[in-house]
């Protein structure tokens, strides 16, 4: 309830503010995960990812990457890897050209694709190579930067 009430009040007193609401709309998602109500901050994560896009003018901005990993953690906690996977291969891509390929976020990215790639329960043998050569990537870049 009380992040429910600070998100009403950034959207009643800063409603000017995108940032600020989306900053608390997290806030709540953030918790109602936290609480095992998954389902519900689902639909927060995929709001404030629609939103942050909108916002952005597309997926290459930060704010929206990181949205889009949120939304990506969510879908992961709920066992949708097809989608997960999805929308991981859409922000890879992006976070590449704005951020670099060694940019923290772009490395976490990178983590959980190849996490959804070999832990999912249909993945394929394949699947589990790639997943491998992205982690192996992954700690590489780590160890450089």
């Amino acid at each position: 309830p009380v992040l429910e009430v600070t998100l009403a009040l950034a959207q009643r007193y800063w409603s000017n503010s995108e940032k600020a609401i989306l900053s608390a709309q997290s806030n709540v998602a953030s918790c109602l995960a936290s609480l095992g109500r998954q389902d519900q901050a689902l639909v927060v994560w995929r709001e404030i990812y629609a939103r942050d896009v909108a916002r952005c003018g597309g997926v290459a901005h930060e704010d929206a990457i990181m949205s889009g990993s949120n939304l990506a953690a969510a879908l992961g906690n709920l066992k949708n890897w097809n989608e997960m996977k999805t929308l991981l291969r859409e922000l890879l891509p992006a976070a590449r050209r704005s951020l670099g390929s060694d940019h923290d976020l772009t490395l976490r990215l990178n983590q959980t694709l190849a996490a959804c790639l070999m832990d999912a329960p249909e993945h394929t043998r394949d699947g589990l190579l790639e997943g491998l050569d992205i982690m192996q990537d992954v700690v590489r870049r780590r160890r450089r930067v």
